[in-house]
């Protein structure tokens, strides 16, 4: 029992530490100006539900997914890497998204599926933590790590849903320094899955 309390511990402090809803919902805020509410909530929905199902289905399958398709694990980094730097650098030109521009429709699909399910909330980071997890890991334990998982995305909903209450109390001129501040940190959070990735690839650390 104390095994199983000290291993959900360590589970939801390593997804917390990665996925952190705070930080993510600048990023939300950022990626959503100008839609309208009920158009931030459909694409908070969906983001959220479409990154639990790709991180529980790398949970149960991810060891046969890389395997088939002869995916490795830096490749998998360097490929997330190069995606968040993009994001990160767009955020931080303040550059309105093609995806802005257009209907609701084709808002809520692009921005909820990439890039926020995709990297933001389920990237390469959160899905080889998760499978980092289950390595070894019995019927039980992954359980756990799902309804883990579960519980995160609760709170990364919820976290996004009070976006605009925040906004109103500290104001659009703070959430746009802190969205260019959040583009800077993801920027180098790109950078640095792509150093890990290399890294690994010339067996310059421990994977």
């Amino acid at each position: 029992m104390d095994n199983l309390i000290t291993f959900s511990i360590t589970v939801f402090t390593g997804f917390f530490a990665i996925t952190n809803p705070i930080s993510n919902m600048t990023v939300f805020l950022s990626l959503t100006q100008g839609a309208d509410k009920k158009t931030k909530q459909d694409i908070n929905k969906r983001a959220n539900l479409i990154a639990f199902i790709i991180v529980t289905v790398f949970i149960l399958l991810g060891k046969y997914i890389f395997e088939l398709f002869n995916i490795s694990i830096p490749a998998f980094k360097i490929t997330g890497g190069i995606l968040i730097f993009f994001i990160g650098f767009e955020m931080l030109q303040s550059k309105q998204s093609n995806m802005k521009s257009i209907d609701n429709v084709n808002i809520d699909e692009n921005i909820a599926v990439s890039p926020l399910a995709i990297p933001i909330l389920a990237g390469p980071g959160t899905i080889v933590t998760a499978m980092n997890f289950v390595s070894n890991a019995a019927p039980l334990q992954m359980f756990l790590v799902i309804a883990i998982f579960g519980s995160m995305s609760l709170l990364t909903y919820f976290t996004f849903k009070l976006s605009d209450l925040i906004v109103k109390i500290v104001g659009n001129n703070v959430i746009s320094v802190i969205g260019k501040i959040m583009g800077l940190i993801i920027a180098i959070i790109g950078t640095g899955m792509i150093i890990q990735g290399i890294k690994i690839s010339f067996d310059l650390i421990s994977k």
